[in-house]
């Protein structure tokens, strides 16, 4: 036999290479040999909504949905094609109906009037619910838990989810649906909200190319940030204030007698909305009016207590006199020595030391009508 039949025949009788042989002969740049086909991977889940212009709350319920681990990998299909929807797993915003044993999920319908009190009895808002809405209040637990790393049944996720609606979802659903934030003539316009600025990615009318495609994924991208970026402060900066805000109503007739001023172990924390709800437990009954605390630069600030958590209005602003002025005009006016200044609206003053900011909500407390509070 000739010395080349021998080599072939030597060939076939040699054990095929593995991969990682392949890899030890051709060096670690060669290309592997191609997989075969796994017959047993289940295609990616689809989830479908409408096409053309896209607005801000289907963009936010498929980041939603994709942020969950069953739907990471999902296609969004865009379309109106009944039957390329009923081939979806799940349907936002689009198909007319409400159902969700069946995972589908439109607010268009006129039948349908759901909102976050009528479907979960006990939650207080009661804006109807857009695409947005609809998949937050039936997966936003599960959504919490994952990305929080804990349990549904941990106390946080229920806190931390009804923030999130009353200050996220809330304003996405009310804004789809056409509802109004007043009653009357706005003073100034809102532009810059979250749907807004989702809307400005569309084409423009006198753009030559109207496809949405591309601008439809950097509206996910855009929500997709703002809301993790909303629940990182939350979770990390808004939830670790209250045990603040606690330990200062508990200490707040050492501060002054009166028990209306109270003193924050660290300024910038987010302390007014924690106030509002911790207030009305207090016992005796009393109403907060000034607190005190220290900026960035170690400096003192008393700051007024506002009417309402989103006004502007203050339950008792720094004396009039005051207002505007700095320096050595704020101590000859108040009688202070120290001050820094008072804000021309009287919601907060500024002072070097601690007892000089205390002397201020004293002094101010002092001047006030004698009238009864009411919280």
């Amino acid at each position: 036999m000739g010395r080349c039949c021998l080599r072939c025949l030597s060939a076939l009788l040699l054990p095929t290479p593995s991969l990682r042989t392949w890899h030890r002969m051709l060096g670690p740049e060669a290309v592997a040999p191609p997989k075969r086909p796994r017959s047993n991977l289940m295609p990616p889940p689809r989830i479908g909504t409408h096409n053309g212009t896209f607005h801000c709350d289907e963009a936010l319920a498929c980041v939603l949905l994709r942020l969950l681990p069953e739907y990471r990998d999902a296609e969004i299909v865009r379309t109106r094609d009944p039957e390329k929807l009923a081939s979806c797993d799940i349907v936002v915003d689009v198909g007319g109906e409400y159902d969700p044993q069946r995972h589908r999920y439109d607010h268009h319908q006129r039948s349908f009037t759901e909102t976050m009190s009528s479907l979960s009895p006990g939650k207080p808002w009661q804006t109807k619910l857009s695409s947005a809405g609809l998949i937050y209040l039936h997966f936003g637990h599960k959504l919490l838990a994952q990305l929080l790393g804990t349990s549904e049944e941990d106390s946080m996720v229920g806190t931390l989810y009804d923030k999130m609606y009353e200050n996220f979802l809330e304003e996405v659903d009310a804004v789809d649906n056409g509802i109004s934030q007043w009653e009357g003539e706005p003073r100034y316009a809102l532009t810059t909200t979250l749907s807004a600025r989702v809307a400005r990615l569309n084409p423009t009318w006198n753009q030559p190319d109207q496809d949405t495609e591309a601008g439809f994924k950097r509206a996910m991208d855009l929500v997709k940030e703002e809301f993790l970026q909303r629940l990182d402060f939350y979770q990390h900066s808004w939830l670790p204030a209250r045990a603040l805000v606690e330990e200062a109503l508990a200490q707040r007739f050492q501060v002054d007698p009166s028990g209306e001023i109270v003193e924050l172990a660290k300024g910038g924390c987010p302390w007014k909305e924690h106030l509002y709800l911790l207030e009305s437990g207090l016992s005796p009954p009393v109403v907060i009016t000034f607190v005190i605390y220290t900026d960035q630069a170690g400096q003192w600030r008393v700051q007024c207590v506002p009417k309402e958590p989103h006004s502007f209005q203050s339950r008792l602003p720094l004396p009039e006199p005051w207002r505007g002025l700095r320096d050595e005009a704020l101590d000859q006016v108040s009688g202070i020595p120290g001050c820094i200044f008072v804000h021309a609206s009287g919601f907060i003053g500024g002072h070097h030391t601690r007892e000089g900011a205390l002397s201020m909500a004293r002094a101010t407390l002092a001047q006030r009508p004698h009238l009864p509070q009411t919280p």
